[in-house]
């Protein structure tokens, strides 16, 4: 995996390691959960478990397609099946239907004991990578 663990998404989203990058097309990623993450209630915020599911669905498209593609989502639903509390969480992506340029993938959330808390469903293009690292310092230097 080319992105270092101490990217600062990586930090903000509390990940914990890369546990898996299969070529087959599929992705495990562990996350901490933190009290900070939470609303009311004690309940992580929703957008979390969306990032950490989507998260695991591109590592997945990377893990297929290799490191010069860039993931992009172009449509994504979650579904909340369980709240999501402050702790240990496993993010699974696997590919669906894979096309030339565009692709299906699924996801969850799990806890620690297994638990499905959140499915996903996403629509990617995978994108050339260099271009769109181009675009983003062309986008900052204007």
């Amino acid at each position: 995996m080319s992105e270092d663990a101490n990217d600062p998404l990586y930090e903000a989203m509390g990940l914990v390691r890369i546990v898996t990058m299969d070529p087959a097309g599929r992705a495990t990623l562990e996350y901490s959960a933190r009290p900070e993450m939470c609303h009311s209630g004690g309940v992580v915020q929703g957008g979390f478990v969306t990032g950490w599911i989507d998260a695991a669905m591109a590592h997945a498209a990377i893990a297929a397609n290799g490191p010069d593609v860039t993931p992009m989502t172009l449509e994504l639903k979650v579904s909340f099946f369980a709240p999501v509390r402050p702790g240990l969480v496993i993010a699974e992506g696997w590919v669906e239907r894979a096309g030339r340029k565009t692709c299906f993938y699924e996801g969850h959330l799990k806890d620690e004991n297994g638990k499905v808390l959140a499915k996903a469903t996403t629509t990617m293009m995978l994108a050339d990578r260099a271009r769109v690292e181009a675009a983003a310092r062309a986008a900052t230097s204007a």
